[in-house]
C-alpha cells in the first residue's frame, strides 16, 4: 500500500470523526444549556454591575469605595468614594474633597501627612456630612480642562444621586490640597461657565448644578502666571503646570486665565478658607495672600492661615511640628465647613 493511500484514508477517517462529534454536539447542545438563566436588556449594558462595596468605619459611618461616577470613550472609568452615617436621617450637606499631586499623580486616600486619611474623612462624615473624595484625569491622560471638567461632572453625579445618597444639594463645600486646592477654587469660582462644563452625557447629570457654597484651599495654586519662570534653558512645557495646561503658560495667555481662579472671581462667588504652610517651597505662600486679598476686594468672605515655620503639606521642622500643624489645619477645615453649612445634623 503506497503512503499517498494510507494518508487519503487517515483524512477520511477523520472528517468522519469530525461529523460524528458535531451530530454528537447538535443534538447535546439543547440539555447541556436548558438550565442556563440570565437577565438580559435591549440594549448594550456598558455599567459596571458587580455588587457594590461597604466599608464600615466603627459602627456608625459607612463607605461605598470606588463608585464610578464617569465612564467617557476613551478614558478609564473615573472614581470617587463616599463616607457617610449609618442609615443616616435626612438629607446632609456634601462635601467633596479633592487630592493633590501636581495634576500628575495621586489617589482619593492620601493627604499631606496624614497616615490615614479615609479615617479623616469618616470622621467628618460622622459629624453627619456627606463626604466624597475625587479622582480625575491626571495630566498624562488628558490636558486642562479635563480635571476640572471632571471634578464638575463629580458634584453634578452626587446631586443626580442624592437621594440615594442622602444628599442635601443646596449645601456643597469643595476643598482640596495643592493642586486640589487649584481645582476646588476654580470649581468655587467658575459655576456655570459654558468652557469648563463636562462634556455631555446622562442629561439627568448634565442638568445639576456645579455650584458650591463653600471653599477650602491648603497650599493651593490660584494665578498661574505667579508661578516663577523655570531656570534658563528650561522648557516650562514640561512643568508640572506645564504639564497640566498643555503648553508652556507664557504661551498660552488665555489658558492660563481660565485655569486661574484669581482671574474668575465674581462677587457671586462662595466664602473661603485658605490655608498655607509660611515657608512653603513647592507652592509659594504669596499664593494664598494675593487670592485672598483678592477675594476680599470682591466683597467675597475669605480667611487666610498661614502657619509658621512649616512647609508644602505642613511639613515641620519636627514629626511633632507637623503634627501640630495638621492638625490645626484640620480643626480649621472642620469649624469653616461647620459655619458655612449651618451643621450637620449627628
Amino acid at each position: 500500500m503506497s503512503e499517498s493511500t494510507v494518508t487519503s484514508r487517515g483524512k477520511v477517517q477523520f472528517q468522519a470523526w469530525l461529523g460524528a462529534v458535531a451530530v454528537a454536539l447538535h443534538f447535546a447542545a439543547p440539555a447541556a444549556w436548558a438550565d442556563v438563566t440570565a437577565e438580559t436588556a435591549a440594549a448594550p449594558v456598558l455599567e459596571d454591575r458587580y455588587p457594590r462595596a461597604k466599608v464600615s468605619f466603627g459602627s456608625d459611618v459607612e463607605s461605598y469605595p470606588d463608585v464610578i461616577y464617569s465612564t467617557q470613550p476613551g478614558f478609564r472609568p473615573l472614581r470617587l468614594d463616599i463616607y457617610r452615617q449609618v442609615a443616616p436621617k435626612g438629607p446632609r450637606p456634601l462635601i467633596v474633597y479633592i487630592h493633590g499631586g501636581g495634576w500628575i499623580s495621586g489617589h482619593t486616600r492620601h493627604s499631606g501627612a496624614f497616615s490615614n486619611w479615609p479615617a479623616v474623612l469618616a470622621s467628618l462624615a460622622r459629624k453627619g456630612y456627606v463626604v466624597v473624595s475625587v479622582e480625575y484625569r491626571l495630566s498624562s491622560e488628558a490636558k486642562f480642562p479635563a480635571a476640572i471638567q471632571d471634578v464638575k461632572n463629580a458634584i453634578k453625579w452626587m446631586r443626580a444621586n442624592a437621594a440615594k445618597y442622602s444628599v442635601d444639594p443646596q449645601k456643597t463645600v469643595v476643598w482640596g490640597g495643592s493642586a486640589g486646592g487649584q481645582l476646588a477654587a476654580l470649581a468655587a469660582t467658575t459655576c456655570g461657565v459654558e468652557a469648563l462644563e463636562p462634556e455631555a452625557g446622562d442629561k439627568s447629570i448634565a442638568s445639576q448644578s456645579d455650584c458650591v457654597q463653600g471653599l477650602v484651599a491648603w497650599y493651593g495654586v490660584f494665578d498661574f502666571n505667579a508661578i516663577p519662570p523655570p531656570p534658563p534653558g528650561v522648557d516650562d512645557a514640561v512643568s508640572a503646570a506645564g504639564k497640566y495646561l498643555g503648553c508652556a503658560p507664557a504661551q498660552c495667555v488665555s489658558k492660563v486665565a481660565l485655569a486661574s481662579p484669581i482671574a474668575q472671581l465674581d462677587a457671586k462667588d462662595p466664602p473661603a478658607l485658605l490655608i498655607h504652610g509660611e515657608i512653603d517651597k513647592v507652592v509659594a505662600v504669596d499664593q494664598s495672600r494675593a487670592f485672598d486679598a483678592a477675594l476680599r476686594a470682591k466683597g467675597i468672605p475669605s480667611e487666610l492661615v498661614v502657619i509658621p515655620a512649616v512647609d508644602h503639606s505642613f511639613i515641620g521642622s519636627t514629626p511633632e511640628a507637623t503634627r501640630q500643624a495638621s492638625l490645626q489645619a484640620l480643626s480649621k477645615t472642620f469649624e469653616f465647613i461647620d459655619a458655612v453649612t449651618g451643621g450637620a445634623r449627628k
